[in-house]
């Protein structure tokens, strides 16, 4: 174990962020802290730095263990080259450099014993700056500097000319040429296209030291993680696997606990009705089995209900009117900001149902193709044609489509002025917007806020071809997966560009490849385009012999479980209808047990003893019988 939270806790003023939180990262593990926004994951990543301090609680790292963290904003300021700056990380390793130089220089008029001490300095020397892998530090920073996005002429840039996303790059390439024991990442592929991100995952998945992101891509912790530490309303869970397991783990591990709560909640309203039952025979053997039954009730350790998970947002997408077959047709497509060119002559069709994802490197043009196509920015070159009834619906990743001196209500009733007022109230509180919430400006929204009214805006469109561009930013998981599951059972046309390769991977039905000026499409998700792009020579076309079997084999099974479940109702019936007979029997027999009491009070009955002996025996057996049925009603009832 080189990394142990226990029991840490934080509050902001009444709000409890973190209660009695433990975890622990063994050597090399990679781990996730997953959850929704606000649920304390990087508060969690500055109290392990040492940044913020914990109410309660300690964090251990092993002895002579080093730390390094990437934070999600840099405030990086320096005259420094991006070269140079990296190469203030091997520091030690110049200084090792200019060392062993200096007693190479020394050797050469040295002689005897203060020769050989030298010569012991430069072995000593030497082999550490092979340790460090002294010889390779320039490869090693070039191949940091590539991996992360920057081509050679870039490394020649100041830092301090360098947009927010570059530094951040800039300081995750510092981090990761340091090599820390334990790395601490937070949303490390924010600003990293596509294929820096694919590097990024080689570079962890073989890194020799232990590493903690917290991200919300998906795919990314799929490939490199191993462990998921789940923080959810303040408590921790750790779950082994990666991010599908651990969500498949989660949904049973929530659904076996609502089950469990809801069964111990139906056994205890049971026991009480049996122990209301048994004392309503009135008689001494059933109220003691009642009160027995009472003690064992107090016994259990009741079960609080499961806290519900953050109320999801709802997103229901349904275009108005169909559109045509051909949605769009492109021919001929050219743009260039001089003196770079982005594309030229691209061609491309979408058709009716098609959902496809636009696809490319950083600064390849696919958010401008967006814009010419919704006429934001002109082509220099090349048509474009809407096909017949088509309705567009954008979704512009800078919400530059939203008002920022508005509120979020005035947003949705000026654009749908036809809306009465408790009907944009209740959209937007499917958006999660309650309360005073949508009174708040949008200018002073946060991106995931302002991303959620975007959406509102194009739920109430109801158009049917959607444009979106990176829908997923500032979208927490849960609201993502929903963003999924409204655009699969959308019936309408999709074109989307995005760099979240597991909303590419479950919404798209093709991609188009923008690389070098050009397109190529492929059909498929982002799997078979990662497949398809590899091999460009094999079809992976499923096998379709084995489907008859297989269909053979459910259908067996469905009518298994069919049989199953009436037998199992037969029997449940059976015991129904006898547990109500034994009631009716019971009632009768109390009922005749009362009339031979009244009986046996009257003088012209008392006075006889033949009556009375037949009456007695009467009663004891109906006594006895009624004993017999306390019994088979109680075992019964269970």
């Amino acid at each position: 174990m080189i990394l142990a939270c226990q029991n840490i806790c934080k509050a902001f003023g009444e709000h409890e962020v973190l209660k009695n939180a433990s975890f622990h990262i063994e050597e090399r593990e990679k781990a996730a802290i997953v959850g929704i926004n606000g649920a304390g994951k990087s508060t969690l990543l500055k109290i392990i730095m040492g940044e913020l301090p914990a109410d309660e609680g300690q964090v251990t790292l092993s002895k002579g263990s080093t730390i390094g963290c990437l934070a999600q904003h840099q405030e990086m300021e320096s005259g420094s080259t991006i070269f140079d700056e990296l190469l203030t990380v091997k520091q030690d390793v110049l200084d090792l450099e200019a060392r062993i130089r200096s007693l190479e220089l020394s050797m050469k008029s040295a002689s005897g014993a203060a020769l050989q001490e030298l010569m012991d300095s430069y072995d000593k020397l030497n082999h550490e700056f092979e340790q460090k892998n002294g010889y390779a530090w320039k490869s090693e920073i070039t191949g940091v500097l590539k991996g992360l996005g920057f081509a050679e002429e870039d490394f020649r840039k100041h830092v301090n000319t360098l947009s927010g996303g570059q530094k951040t790059r800039v300081s995750l390439g510092k981090l990761l040429l340091s090599r820390p024991d334990v790395i601490l990442l937070d949303e490390p592929t924010n600003h990293l296209d596509m294929d820096s991100i694919a590097w990024l995952e080689t570079f962890l998945m073989n890194y020799p030291g232990a590493v903690v992101i917290v991200s919300h891509d998906r795919y990314f912790l799929n490939r490199v993680v191993t462990k998921i530490v789940e923080i959810d309303q303040g408590r921790v869970t750790s779950f082994l696997g990666n991010y599908t397991t651990y969500s498949q783990k989660r949904a049973q591990l929530r659904e076996a606990q609502m089950q469990a709560y809801l069964n111990q909640q139906q056994e205890i309203r049971r026991q009480e009705e049996v122990i209301a039952k048994l004392k309503s025979f009135n008689r001494e053997k059933s109220i003691r089995r009642a009160e027995s039954r009472e003690k064992m009730l107090e016994k259990i350790e009741v079960l609080e209900r499961p806290a519900e998970a953050k109320a999801d947002m709802h997103l229901e997408l349904e275009p108005r009117i169909v559109s045509g077959g051909d949605v769009l047709t492109v021919e001929g497509l050219s743009k260039a900001f001089p003196p770079q060119t982005l594309f030229s002559d691209l061609d491309f069709e979408i058709k009716r149902g098609e959902r496809v994802a636009l696809i490319g490197s950083n600064g390849t043009g696919k958010t401008t193709i967006l814009k010419i196509i919704n006429g934001v920015v002109p082509a220099d070159a090349g048509t474009i044609r809407l096909g017949s009834r088509v309705r567009i619906g954008y979704y512009d990743q800078e919400h530059h489509v939203l008002h920022m001196e508005k509120t979020v209500f005035e947003e949705l009733s000026d654009a749908y002025p036809t809306l009465t007022n408790t009907k944009i109230r209740n959209v937007l509180a499917a958006f999660l917007f309650t309360g005073d919430d949508v009174f708040k400006r949008i200018g002073d929204l946060s991106g995931g806020e302002r991303g959620r009214v975007s959406l509102a805006k194009l739920m109430l469109s109801e158009a049917n071809f959607l444009i979106l561009d990176e829908p997923t930013n500032h979208l927490d998981i849960v609201s993502k997966e929903v963003l999924e599951n409204a655009l699969n059972r959308y019936t309408g046309t999709v074109f989307f560009v995005s760099h979240d390769r597991y909303f590419i991977n479950t919404v798209a039905t093709r991609i188009l490849d923008l690389a070098g000026q050009e397109l190529t499409g492929y059909v498929g998700n982002y799997d078979y385009y990662l497949e398809k792009k590899e091999t460009m020579t094999r079809f992976t076309a499923a096998p379709s012999g084995p489907a008859a079997p297989q269909e053979t084999v459910a259908e067996s099974e469905a009518k298994l479980d069919w049989k199953q479940q009436k037998e199992q109702q037969a029997r449940l019936r059976k015991r129904q209808n006898d547990l109500k007979r034994t009631e009716e029997r019971i009632e009768a027999l109390e009922n005749r047990d009362k009339e031979i009491d009244d009986l046996l009070s009257q003088e012209a009955v008392f006075t006889d003893v033949a009556k009375v002996t037949e009456l007695s025996r009467e009663k004891e057996a109906l006594q006895t019988e009624l004993e017999s049925l306390y019994e088979e009603w109680e075992s019964l009832s269970e």
